[in-house]
């Protein structure tokens, strides 16, 4: 089988829809499959390259990365293709006629215009709200949240042709998150830097919280295109040394930032699930996120796991404080938040895929697998 993304996880723009897409991908090929992921290609990486029985074919860049896949997908005989809709799907349904599973974890209504503008976002979400669905009118979906779920169907893909899989969680690496929680209050984002992101959000919790907690800090965990404007907002703010912009960091360095970390922040406009939420829940860290992003509602229990709030700044800024000043508030949150973390793993995602593709292939699957969303295959 072939998947098609646009980026893999080492890619410098590469973040959590990357991680599931290689969990199932390399779940898959443990399980005996034969996996190919075409996405593109970036500085320092190879042309091709087999990881834990997964082969990846990288050409192309952002704009270019489709032709190549689909010049791949017509070449070679595939049994089926995975394509994954970020945004822009592959439309591989033109160049085959083999099964067609479509990957989507969120839609970008509001991303389009903040990045494009409004001329070439306004195209971009005609092509994922209207030309994808109807090349892809007889395909699975699947997706990562019942918010999502909604979105296609209100894009005209029936609910009863998607399927919704979680995210799993990645345990934290050997001798990582050694360190106890800070001394003094931290607030940690783990986030690709973009502008749809809206991390300048968290750092404007921290510019109106200080004069309560002056011994405040932001830390920022990721590296993307907006690193500039993130620290240029800092100083704009008067916060620049409040906050810290990691840039890109191992698993291990994420995983101590986030077990120091008071409250985690999640202000995106929209996210399909919000993997690090659940990371985070994993050191008993609540989050605090926006209800509008949608897939949120569903990785954060509000007022048990987290706060949730309208997409208002103010109300953002003072979910915020209400964690900060209350360390029972926080710690209950955190107990019901790593509690709950038992209910995701990677074995349980790729299970349900597995199901997906066995399904379309027409095949008994390799494992336990079973859907286990409530869900009949269509």
């Amino acid at each position: 089988m072939v998947l098609l993304n646009w980026r893999d996880t080492g890619h410098p723009q590469g973040g959590g829809s990357e991680r599931y897409v290689e969990h199932v991908a390399f779940g898959l090929a443990d399980r005996g499959y034969r996996v190919t992921i075409c996405c593109s290609s970036y500085a320092g990486a190879a042309l091709d390259e087999t990881v834990r029985g997964v082969r990846f074919r990288r050409r192309g860049n952002d704009l270019t990365a489709l032709w190549y896949a689909l010049w791949f997908v017509a070449a070679v005989r595939v049994d089926l293709v995975v394509d994954v809709q970020n945004g822009l799907p592959f439309l591989s349904r033109l160049v085959t006629r083999s099964p067609i599973v479509v990957l989507v974890h969120h839609l970008h209504r509001e991303q389009w215009r903040i990045v494009f503008g409004p001329v070439v976002g306004r195209v971009g979400w005609w092509v994922e709200s209207w030309l994808a669905p109807r090349v892809y009118r007889r395909s699975q979906y699947v997706t990562v949240s019942q918010a999502t779920r909604r979105a296609l169907a209100g894009v005209g893909v029936a609910e009863s042709r998607t399927v919704v899989i979680h995210n799993g969680v990645d345990a934290a690496p050997d001798g990582a998150a050694t360190r106890a929680r800070s001394v003094a209050p931290l607030l940690v984002a783990v986030s690709r830097l973009a502008p749809h992101k809206r991390l300048e959000h968290a750092i404007e919790a921290v510019a109106r919280l200080r004069t309560r907690w002056p011994d405040l800090r932001l830390e920022v965990v990721g590296q993307g295109p907006w690193y500039d404007s993130l620290a240029a907002h800092a100083v704009e703010r008067g916060v620049a040394d409040a906050v810290t912009l990691h840039g890109w960091v191992d698993e291990a360095a994420k995983h101590d930032a986030l077990a120091r970390a008071w409250v985690h922040l999640c202000p995106s406009i929209k996210e399909g699930w919000g993997l690090v939420v659940i990371e985070a829940a994993a050191h008993g860290v609540p989050t605090v996120a926006y209800r509008s992003a949608g897939g949120v509602t569903e990785s954060v229990h509000h007022g048990s796991t987290g706060l949730l709030v309208d997409d208002d700044l103010d109300g953002f800024v003072a979910a915020v404080g209400s964690l900060l000043a209350s360390r029972a508030l926080r710690d209950a949150m955190g107990t019901a938040a790593a509690a709950r973390v038992a209910e995701f793993s990677w074995d349980a995602t790729v299970n349900a895929f597995e199901a997906v593709v066995a399904h379309q292939l027409g095949v008994p699957t390799r494992s336990d697998a079973g859907v286990r969303t409530g869900q009949r295959l269509p």
